[in-house]
């Protein structure tokens, strides 16, 4: 698998949506269904990983998602995606959420999400991703912070694998 000779910037991949809450959105309470934030979460990191490599991708994992505060019927969701880790096919994108009172514009900090993609090809193959180039001391942060999150990712798969191997062993 050859790597594309190119690297590509944080910057070159950023990412935001806006969306609006609408009755349809929203749960008994009057805030976003969760599941819908998780949507528009893997949409705005999936364009995040496309940009980055320009080739089909798909979500292999969400490590986490945390709900800091609900999101009320009529406000703006904004989801701001920025690449943390590029592999060799795989890119680590973090996802903020924001939350916004259209009328007076008042902003709050509601979600934060960790997704894995990886660009596959027209038979789900994994291809080569361009490198990352690390343009900042930030980045770079985040960069070492995501090889620990994948070396603890692929552990969990791992494990998860071994104890599928044995319950089909003990099974038959």
């Amino acid at each position: 698998m050859k790597r594309p000779s190119h690297e590509k910037t944080v910057s070159d991949s950023e990412s935001e949506m806006v969306q609006l809450v609408l009755p349809n959105d929203t749960n008994l309470l009057g805030n976003l269904l969760g599941g819908t934030l998780m949507h528009w979460i893997d949409l705005a990191g999936a364009v995040v990983a496309n940009r980055h490599c320009r080739q089909a991708i798909v979500t292999a994992s969400m490590d986490g998602l945390d709900f800091l505060a609900p999101i009320p019927l009529g406000s703006l969701v904004i989801l701001q995606g920025k690449l943390k880790h590029v592999g060799s096919s795989s890119m680590e994108v973090g996802v903020q959420v924001y939350s916004e009172n259209p009328l007076s514009g008042k902003r709050r900090q509601t979600s934060t999400a960790t997704l894995c993609y990886v660009a596959v090809d027209k038979q789900g193959k994994p291809l080569p991703v361009p490198r990352l180039l690390l343009t900042s001391d930030q980045e770079k942060r985040d960069f070492e912070a995501a090889i620990q999150r994948k070396e603890a990712r692929l552990l969990r798969l791992q494990q998860k694998s071994l104890r599928q191997k044995t319950s089909k062993r003990e099974a038959e």
